[in-house]
């Protein structure tokens, strides 16, 4: 007997999620990091220099979790908050040292959670898998996948 929950793409994902956020979170707990902080960080280190705003459309989430996860990263000592000279209102998200410092820390302990998650895939069904998820993600999304997303067990390399 099948159930929706066992056959529902939404609910699975969902899952799935939740089981990677846990893995993550126990993975870079150590470095002083939580999940939503490090997908921050993943923007960050990829474009330094950015604003909030840019962050909350990068990474889908709302503006009131967006400035929560900041102003906790920039009490711990992850981020600071310029202004922008174009703008006054607005403020530039830069890196600090502490951030930087933790970058192939953190990037290692992703892979090792997304090596650990694909570990019974065949390297070809990983990367169908990824290439799937990613279809899923456009296709739900305002805006297309992001060229040149990796598609390998590896996704954050």
């Amino acid at each position: 007997m099948t159930t929706f929950k066992t056959h529902s793409a939404g609910y699975l994902a969902n899952h799935m999620a939740r089981l990677f956020a846990k893995a993550l979170a126990e993975s870079i707990r150590p470095l002083g990091l939580a999940p939503a902080q490090f997908m921050v960080l993943l923007e960050l280190w990829r474009e330094d220099g950015v604003t909030q705003k840019h962050l909350v459309e990068r990474l889908d989430v709302e503006q009131a979790t967006m400035a929560s996860t900041l102003a906790r990263m920039e009490r711990d000592g992850f981020i600071e908050r310029r202004p922008d000279p174009a703008d006054a209102r607005a403020r530039i998200i830069h890196l600090t040292g502490r951030a930087r410092e933790l970058e192939q820390a953190a990037l290692a302990e992703a892979r090792q959670v997304n090596r650990r998650a694909l570990a019974g895939f065949p390297e070809e069904e990983a990367e169908q898998l990824l290439a799937g998820m990613r279809r899923v993600i456009s296709s739900l999304s305002d805006k297309p996948a992001e060229p040149g997303l990796p598609v390998s067990p590896n996704p954050v390399d």
